[in-house]
């Protein structure tokens, strides 16, 4: 046994023994090898079902930088570029500005959370992306065209580039990239990235339910089972976030590129590792380092309130790890998704950590993922 595998043994006790987290399954790999790779605790609680290696779960936004890693690959290959405008694949995508232009929005400023787009969980309940509403990805059971033309009611938070919120940026994104492709998003995320990868438990619909995990909730004393309309607190003062269980099922919902995708952890791994040492066989080393350096310039994102994280493309980065509680080196890429996962990519460690749980939200942003981190880094 590595000591890292002990550091994280020790981590994961501490957060199964603790109720933190029902389950999970954690890989790390360094310099290409695969030096821990292990499931803890329960996939299903009330079954007593043990989590497995191959266990199922729903990403969340781990399908972003997998959809961004493709969008790239689109753009080498000069399907369209950084500043191309939205409306050139999307004629329709013309939502206000507060002051009532109609701004361009780039295929940048998507990539980036810069384009003034929302999520309905950033905003109040009486927000209009929660009024009219607009889907997040997570839950119903809309059409692509519905909750595009959703969005465009809903308008414009802000003019393009002037600030980062995250929003439903990549949900547009892969509809433009289902267009420039002539498939649906899932075709063209399996052309570029899921297919040359090999990565065949990834996809927009669940065909293995034996192998889905079932999600949680924190909650006192032990984590509550997630099913269909459940509202998970989120931001204070702002709406819950609406997590639907049969979404994995849904054919007829639209593929969000932002939060539909499902997948294993080793899966995940491999891909966001491939990214650290330089993208073959899907991208180009200078395509991979523009995704994990600082793309948002003097910009901040909202949820690190130390102001030390900026935006590359598909993550975050991490630009004073100190300062924001991490064991990881500066210029860290990192995310993670709603579903209770985080992953972390470290070039100066030549380091990718991926934590899969089935609860939230402690698997994303609680005490078991600043364990890991230190367990794996020190």
């Amino acid at each position: 046994m590595t000591n890292i595998t002990q550091r994280v043994d020790a981590a994961l006790s501490s957060a199964l023994n603790e109720k933190r987290i029902v389950g999970a399954v954690i890989a790390v790999m360094q310099d290409g090898e695969l030096v821990h790779f292990k499931p803890y605790g329960l996939a299903n609680r009330e079954e007593n079902k043990p989590m497995t290696e191959d266990a199922i779960f729903r990403l969340a936004s781990i399908s972003k930088p997998i959809v961004t890693a493709a969008a790239m690959r689109m753009i080498e290959l000069g399907k369209f570029g950084l500043d191309t405008a939205v409306t050139d694949f999307l004629p329709d995508f013309k939502p206000k500005s507060p002051d009532g232009a109609t701004p361009t929005i780039t295929i940048r400023h998507l990539l980036t959370h810069t384009a003034g787009l929302s999520y309905d969980f950033l905003q109040p309940p009486e927000g209009p992306y929660n009024t009219i509403p607009v889907s997040a990805g997570i839950d119903g059971d809309f059409t692509m065209e519905d909750n595009l033309a959703r969005m465009v009611q809903a308008g414009l938070t802000f003019p393009p580039g002037a600030m980062w919120l995250y929003s439903v940026a990549i949900d547009v994104l892969g509809a433009v990239m289902a267009k420039a492709e002539g498939t649906d998003v899932e075709g063209a995320v399996h052309k570029y990235v899921t297919g040359p990868l090999k990565m065949t438990d990834t996809s927009f619909f669940v065909t293995d339910a034996s192998r889905l995990v079932q999600p949680y909730s924190n909650a006192d004393p032990e984590p509550v089972a997630i099913g269909d309309n459940f509202k998970q607190p989120f931001v204070p003062g702002m709406a819950p976030i609406n997590l639907g269980t049969s979404r994995a099922f849904n054919r007829n919902a639209f593929q969000g590129g932002g939060g539909c995708m499902n997948g294993k952890a080793l899966d995940i791994v491999r891909f966001l590792d491939a990214i650290r040492a330089g993208g073959a066989p899907i991208l180009s080393e200078a395509t991979t380092k523009q995704m994990m350096s600082n793309q948002i310039g003097p910009l901040r994102i909202l949820f690190d309130p130390t102001g030390n994280t900026a935006f590359g493309f598909g993550g975050s980065i991490l630009l004073d790890p100190a300062a924001s509680g991490s064991a990881l080196s500066p210029g860290s890429w990192q995310w993670g998704g709603v579903w209770g996962h985080s992953w972390h990519v470290d070039p100066t460690r030549k380091l990718t950590i991926v934590n899969l749980t089935n609860t939230t939200l402690e698997g994303m942003v609680g005490q078991m993922v600043r364990d890991v981190q230190a367990a794996v880094a020190a």
